[in-house]
Parts: structure tokens; C-alpha cells; sequence
């Protein structure tokens, strides 16, 4: 008899937690990762049993300071004020429905439906929303770049925004880079020595499939020596007429020019006139103007050009010629203080006396 009652006892006692464990609240679905663009809307799902009886909650957090969770819904009810959330409570499911419309990017994050037991107790799911966002390319990628000719150079280009952007590398008017090809793919752009051919405008675009991706412009200075050129370096000219002496100088940081003669620097003065013209950053053509040429002006000049990382000169030489050379020899001249006509008008005269003369001769020859 005494078997008997213990076998009931047990059974009741079985019983009695069996029923106290089918009653344990449990959430039995929650929706999965949602990625959604600016401006659409999302609908969350949590599902739950046996919770009847506790206060069932959504919650907005942050997985890495979770002390920055934002309730947002108790139960049926929305706790926070905005417009763009919705809460609806579905009895034959027990679903707690959180809707979220008008979604900006704030949005994104961790949502956690909850289910508290106890103050220290609670039952947990969560699902996290991804909002779609146009690349931006971060601060701490590279905005320019001054390098010396031979040295190595790093270009670093970093991107937000969701799905992670895609970084690429193109060169203005998508010249060939220094890896080779016109596109490099990757955040970091390497040059192992760096050539006064590569410097200019680098392109680094983010783009991840949203709106029309991001792009930011990195220039690169190259310094180098100078580099001189002459187009013309041999020259003549006529005595008493003016001639120009050019010099291309190419180099970086811009270098400080000079005109020599048989050694000796020149400068502005009643016989000599520089001028220096930038056409950009590295590029410089000096011009010296000889004024109203004598004889100890014939011979050799030099323009010399210096900067940090070197020296160059080019040399251009000043012959005698008969005939005046236009131009620049096409304005007043003077010899001996006596006024004379251009050349351009001499010519003239010339060729109308010659004209002249030749009438007049077939008017006599037409007589006889």
C-alpha cells in the first residue's frame, strides 16, 4: 500500500512540472536579417507562447554598448514617440508585429524582442536591419601627396556605406597608372618608385550598387630636378634689331632661373629684357629678349635653372645675320639717333618703286 502511494505521488509531482514547464514563455520565431532601402518599410515579427502573463518588449540596442538599448514597445503598446513605427498584436499567432516605415538610416541596427521573467531573467531574440546607404568616403583616406622622384608612395582610399562599397583607382583622362592598366582595384594604391610621369590627378572611386557611388580626387606632386629644353639653339639676327632667346625648364618645386652671357649674370637693363612664363605648376618658359643688338651681343647664352633637387642649363647662341629676322624685328629701329621706318614698310616702298619704274618703262617702250 505504502509502494502504491509513492508511486502516486511521483506521478502527481511529474505532472505538476510537466505542466510547470510547458508553461515557460518562449519565443518561437523571430524574423531573419532584413536589408532594406532609404525610404521603404519593414514589418518585424516575434512570436511567442505561454507569455500571458509577462511583458513582452521590443528593443533597439547596440551589440557593442548595450547600455544604449532603446525600448521602443510594451506589449500592444509603443512606447516611443514617432510616426514612422507601428505595433500590432496578432492573438492566434501571439505575434508582436514592430513596423517601421519611411526607414532612414538610423534605423539600421540590432532589434531584440524580449520576454521578462524577472528583474535579472529574460527571454531573448533578435533580428538586425540593414539599411542601404551611397557610398562616403572616409576621412582618413588620402588627400594629396608630395613625394621626391624615385621614392616609394602609398594612396589610401576608405569607404562607408551598405553593402560595403568597392574601391577602385583610375588616373585623369584614364591614363595608364603606375601598377599598369587604367583601373586598380583595392583600397591601397602602391608605387614603388615614383616618376615625374606619374604625378597628377588619381581617382578614387566607392561605389556599392547605390546611387552613383562616391569619388574623391588625389593629387600627386612629384619633386624632381629641372629639366631644360631649347627649341631654338642657334639663332641670327641683324645688327640694331631685337631678338627673343627661349628656354622650356621643367621641374619641381618650381626652380629660380638665370641668363648668362660669356659668365656673368644678366639682368633688366637697356639691353636685355627676361621674362618667365608658368604654364603650370612644373612647367616654365623664359623668354630673354636682346634690345637693339650690338656687336659684342653675338655669341653664346645660357639659362640655367636650380632647385632642391638639382641644376640644368641650356645653352642658345646669337649669330649675325644681313637680313632682319621678323619677328621680333618688326617695329622702329634707330640708327644713330635717325628715325628709320619698319621693315614692313621699307618693303613696301620697295616693291612700289619697282612697280613704278616698270610702268614707266612700257609707257616709253610703247612710244617707239
Amino acid at each position: 500500500m505504502l509502494f502504491n502511494n509513492r508511486r502516486i505521488l511521483t506521478l502527481i509531482l511529474f505532472m505538476i512540472s510537466s505542466a510547470y514547464a510547458q508553461r515557460t514563455p518562449t519565443i518561437s520565431h523571430i524574423t531573419q536579417e532584413q536589408i532594406r532601402d532609404i525610404g521603404s518599410q519593414v514589418d518585424l515579427d516575434c512570436s511567442v507562447h505561454y507569455a500571458q502573463d509577462f511583458p513582452v518588449v521590443w528593443v533597439k540596442y547596440d551589440r557593442v554598448k548595450t547600455i544604449d538599448s532603446m525600448p521602443i514597445s510594451s506589449n500592444a503598446n509603443l512606447i516611443i514617440k514617432d510616426s514612422r513605427f507601428s505595433l500590432r498584436y496578432d492573438d492566434a499567432t501571439a505575434t508582436y508585429t514592430l513596423s517601421i516605415k519611411d526607414i532612414q538610416e538610423n534605423d539600421a541596427g540590432w532589434y531584440q524582442c524580449q520576454v521578462l521573467l524577472s528583474i535579472s531573467n529574460k527571454i531573448t531574440a533578435e533580428v538586425e536591419l540593414q539599411v542601404r546607404r551611397p557610398p562616403i568616403i572616409s576621412d582618413n583616406s588620402t588627400r594629396s601627396v608630395v613625394a621626391s622622384e624615385m621614392e616609394s608612395v602609398q594612396m589610401e582610399c576608405y569607404a562607408g556605406g551598405f553593402p560595403p562599397p568597392k574601391i577602385s583607382w583610375r588616373r585623369e583622362n584614364n591614363a595608364i597608372l603606375p601598377t599598369g592598366g587604367s583601373i586598380y582595384r583595392g583600397n591601397i594604391l602602391k608605387i614603388a618608385a615614383v616618376h615625374k610621369g606619374d604625378r597628377g590627378t588619381y581617382y578614387c572611386v566607392a561605389e556599392n550598387g547605390v546611387g552613383k557611388g562616391a569619388r574623391r580626387n588625389i593629387n600627386l606632386e612629384v619633386e624632381f630636378a629641372p629639366v631644360i629644353t631649347v627649341p631654338r639653339p642657334r639663332l641670327s639676327q641683324a645688327l640694331q634689331y631685337d631678338m627673343d632667346l627661349e628656354c622650356h625648364v621643367e621641374a619641381y618645386p618650381p626652380p629660380a632661373i638665370t641668363w648668362l652671357k660669356d659668365e656673368l649674370q644678366l639682368s633688366n637693363n637697356q639691353h636685355y629684357r627676361i621674362s618667365h612664363f608658368a604654364t603650370a605648376d612644373e612647367f616654365t618658359d623664359t623668354t630673354l629678349r636682346v634690345i637693339t643688338i650690338e656687336k659684342r651681343q653675338f655669341g653664346m647664352f645660357t639659362c640655367t635653372a636650380q632647385n632642391k633637387l638639382g641644376s640644368a642649363e641650356g645653352h642658345v647662341e646669337l649669330t649675325e645675320s644681313i637680313i632682319p629676322v621678323c619677328p621680333p624685328a618688326c617695329g622702329q629701329v634707330r640708327y644713330g639717333g635717325a628715325a628709320a621706318i619698319s621693315p614692313s614698310e621699307m618693303t613696301i616702298a620697295v616693291l612700289l618703286g619697282a612697280y613704278i619704274v616698270n610702268v614707266f618703262r612700257r609707257i616709253v617702250n610703247s612710244r617707239y
